[in-house]
């Protein structure tokens, strides 16, 4: 399993403008459930901290195989998503990684 991590800081001048650009990342993306092959979970998780340094929006998801992740990127509903709300984006962070399981007695810090 593969898990798919992405950040994105959203357009919005006022807060209203901002939670409308949320809003639709959210919906757009949430639109993906049940059309890729091999994506096995997505929640898409809006920041509360309001710290100066966070993300405002966070998409987790986990695929079956780096494989399935890779025919995602270029997937044709996932490039209808990105064309759809490149225009709200300001900056966007990702991390993809295999899943492993935490060992017996680990430490999560």
């Amino acid at each position: 399993m593969v898990k798919h991590i992405v950040m994105w800081n959203l357009k919005g001048d006022t807060p209203d403008a901002k939670a409308s650009s949320i809003s639709r990342l959210k919906a757009a993306f949430e639109g993906l459930v049940g059309k890729i092959p091999g994506l096995l979970h997505m929640e898409i998780g809006v920041d509360m901290s309001r710290v100066d340094y966070a993300c405002d929006v966070v998409l987790y998801s986990e695929f079956d195989s780096h494989e399935s992740l890779s025919a995602y990127a270029v997937h044709a509903e996932h490039l209808r998503v990105k064309a759809e709300l490149g225009d709200l984006r300001i900056a966007r962070h990702q991390v993809d990684y295999p899943a492993s399981p935490i060992a017996s007695g680990a430490t999560r810090t």
